[in-house]
């Protein structure tokens, strides 16, 4: 008997894993729910561990399990990658597309473009993964990076997306008890909003005043009594008036709008955070991952369009 993982497996258990349970397993493969319990015993007997938890309602897997899903769906989706780069299959996106953004912006965005890009390719299955940080260049756990700024990196593809600033804000209770900061270094008298994020020296805000040749930049050294990794939750405590924020213009645009935000320092500029979709050179002919590109680019850049 041939040992190990054998080429047919690889759907049969991203298949077994996606569907939840052997029935549900059976009736997606077409067969009965005896010969996917029969496969998969014969599967889990040529690699020698037991790949997935049964009980009488439901199935988990193990971490052998977990191990065995991850790299196949990872190989499919680089037959996919090959089918499409040999032709079979440019003209329809499909396949698995794992996508990666950050916290706040993965969920007020990037999360209601996937929903819309699945219900028209109805034959991609996405993953949307949220994370502070953006994954490794080198990680292959992706095949699309949604990220501020382009990464310095030649092995990878940064499509420029939309434009993106940050901006320092406030709520205006909070500058009617505090004043208004006039000039960078008045920040160092006021409670700001701190946010750890990427590999950003943290608590310093690099502020640039005039243009051209004239152009001077601080660094000031912020303090504050709040700290989250969270930009969502940095917005909620300017809100409640507790301080000043720097954060990108998408997340507080429509707080600027209805005056609950006030812009800090506007005379200021920060360093860009344009909005980049990062990829790998070898996905760049994927059906999917072009397709998807191509939509957020779309639709994100008609929301800049649209911004004042």
């Amino acid at each position: 008997m041939t040992l190990g993982i054998q080429p047919a497996d690889l759907g049969f258990f991203s298949a077994l894993a996606g569907a939840g349970s052997l029935s549900a397993a059976a009736r997606e493969l077409g067969i009965t729910t005896p010969a996917v319990s029969k496969r998969l015993a014969l599967m889990e007997a040529r690699v020698g561990l037991s790949l997935v938890n049964r009980t009488t309602r439901r199935m988990s897997l193990t971490p052998e399990g977990e191990l065995v899903l991850q790299h196949a769906r990872r190989i499919l989706g680089e037959i996919d990658d090959i089918a499409q780069l040999l032709g079979a299959s440019k003209a329809t996106p499909q396949g698995l597309l794992r996508v990666n953004a950050t916290l706040g912006f993965g969920r007020s965005h990037v999360a209601p473009l996937i929903s819309r890009f699945v219900r028209q390719h109805p034959q991609v299955q996405a993953q949307l993964q949220l994370s502070v940080n953006p994954p490794p260049l080198t990680d292959d756990s992706f095949d699309v990076c949604i990220r501020f700024g382009a990464p310095p990196d030649a092995r990878v593809i940064a499509r420029h997306i939309a434009p993106n600033r940050r901006l320092l804000c406030a709520a205006p209770a909070y500058l009617a008890r505090h004043g208004t900061p006039k000039v960078p270094n008045d920040l160092t008298r006021h409670n700001c909003i701190g946010i750890r994020q990427g590999e950003e020296a943290y608590g310093v805000w690099r502020l640039t005043s005039g243009r051209g040749k004239g152009a001077t930049t601080e660094a000031v050294k912020t303090r504050g009594n709040l700290t989250t990794n969270d930009g969502e939750i940095a917005v909620r405590w300017a809100l409640d008036g507790h301080g000043i924020l720097m954060r990108a213009e998408w997340d507080i645009e429509r707080h600027l709008k209805s005056g609950r935000l006030v812009q800090v320092l506007p005379q200021c500029h920060t360093p860009d955070a344009d909005i980049h979709a990062v990829y790998p050179q070898r996905h760049q002919l994927a059906a999917r991952v072009r397709a998807f590109v191509d939509f957020v680019a779309l639709a994100l850049g008609r929301q800049a369009v649209a911004a004042p």
